[in-house]
């Protein structure tokens, strides 16, 4: 064992020092800065011409003071929704046939409206492209009755702030959960991939066995796998430095939604750390075990699309336990040892026991070890055809 384990840190470092430090790392770290600033970007534009799209306009052909008071109304409606779309109204004096006004305004370019209110509070009647239980339908409904009513007849409603309540509580946690989840996963994805194409070079100049003649298979997987997690590690690290400025800037001046996760805040980053590099060593063995079976780079690119939709259905598995983590699912999510860094760290934000934490990560990495075991075997068989010779089972029994 120690001599496996110190042949692992010697492949491990001469991987780290050659990645690290080369001009290529360099592309590695601003490469996930430009998707980003795209997503920025594509996302402002497209929320500005959403919030554009989402708020139609109707015309209210009506007396002034009926206006009014559907104005006041509306005001009322978008101060509770909380700037969320809401109908937008226009003034218009009515005329003499009410129904070729009405025809004009809605084929009109200059007032762009979708429906036009005609017959005032009395008699309302809404003619547009619209539903009759659509959205627009709804509010105008809702308008209509707050402008008939009298300010007697209205009353508001006194409220008590609270500083927390536990349905609050447990829908903020479940958002720290998810953003646990999320941040592993996309993590992994974009991370845990580059273990498929570790061995391509080595295996075409024959590096490969040389190492192999030198050092345990298990040892080179071992040392290739911690290599990569702790070079993502260094990229995390750059990157989580890039964005906190961005972060500190999108925070301050609006209260967090994230409620502090139910292991504590220190408690659950640090656990976060270490179901990432569990999740990094599980998913990472299996693609190296995948990647070592491969000759070339485009078998490693064929490769990638089913690995990637793998590790897609993982994350819609591990996303089942949140708000629900002592389900039968959950626990069968936190046993299966590939979901099991996803589904424990949604486990951490929601519940305060940290013993199942302690089983959970023993549990990942005696898989790891499981799976690095197993991939050195087969790669050892199947590539460099150095295991022992079975024969076939006729051959056997003739034997």
């Amino acid at each position: 064992m120690r001599h496996l384990l110190r042949s692992a840190f010697v492949i491990g470092r001469r991987d780290f020092t050659s990645t690290v430090f080369s001009k290529a790392f360099i592309f590695f770290l601003i490469g996930p800065l430009f998707p980003v600033l795209l997503g920025g970007v594509f996302g402002g534009i497209g929320a500005r011409v959403a919030s554009q799209a989402e708020q139609p306009r109707v015309a209210v052909v009506a007396s002034h003071p009926d206006y009014a008071r559907l104005e006041s109304a509306r005001s009322q409606l978008h101060e509770a929704l909380d700037d969320r779309p809401v109908v937008d109204l226009v003034e218009v004096a009515p005329e003499g046939d009410v129904q070729r006004q009405t025809q004009a305004l809605l084929a009109s370019k200059e007032r762009s409206v979708v429906a036009v209110l005609t017959g005032g509070l009395a008699n309302p009647h809404l003619t547009g492209s619209i539903e009759p239980d659509g959205m627009i339908a709804g509010q105008m409904n809702l308008l209509l009755s707050a402008a008939r009513a009298t300010p007697a007849e209205t009353a508001s409603v006194q409220v008590t702030p609270t500083e927390r309540s536990t349905g609050s509580v447990n829908r903020s946690r479940s958002i720290t959960a998810q953003a646990g989840q999320f941040l592993l996963f996309f993590l992994t994805l974009i991370l845990g991939t580059m273990t498929l194409s570790q061995l391509i070079e080595e295996k075409s100049n024959k590096v490969i066995e040389v190492l192999a003649a030198a050092v345990p298979i298990e040892a080179i997987f071992l040392g290739k796998l911690f290599a990569m997690l702790v070079t993502s590690i260094v990229g995390i690290a750059v990157w989580t430095l890039a964005g906190a400025a961005a972060v500190s800037a999108l925070s301050a001046g609006g209260t967090s939604i994230l409620a502090s996760p139910a292991v504590g805040t220190a408690p659950f980053m640090v656990l976060c750390v270490l179901y990432f590099g569990m999740n990094y060593l599980l998913l990472g063995s299996v693609f190296l075990s995948i990647g070592a079976q491969a000759s070339t780079a485009r078998e490693v690119q064929v490769l990638s699309m089913p690995v990637t939709f793998a590790q897609v259905l993982i994350f819609g598995f591990a996303a089942i336990s949140i708000g629900a983590p002592d389900t039968p699912l959950a626990i069968l999510g936190a046993v299966f040892p590939l979901s099991s860094p996803l589904v424990m760290v949604a486990r951490a934000a929601e519940r305060p026991e940290l013993w199942p934490h302690l089983l959970a990560l023993g549990w990942q990495a005696l898989w790891v070890g499981l799976i690095v075991v197993a991939s050195a075997r087969l790669f050892r068989r199947t590539v460099l055809k150095s295991g022992p010779v079975r024969r076939s089972w006729w051959r056997r029994a003739a034997a």
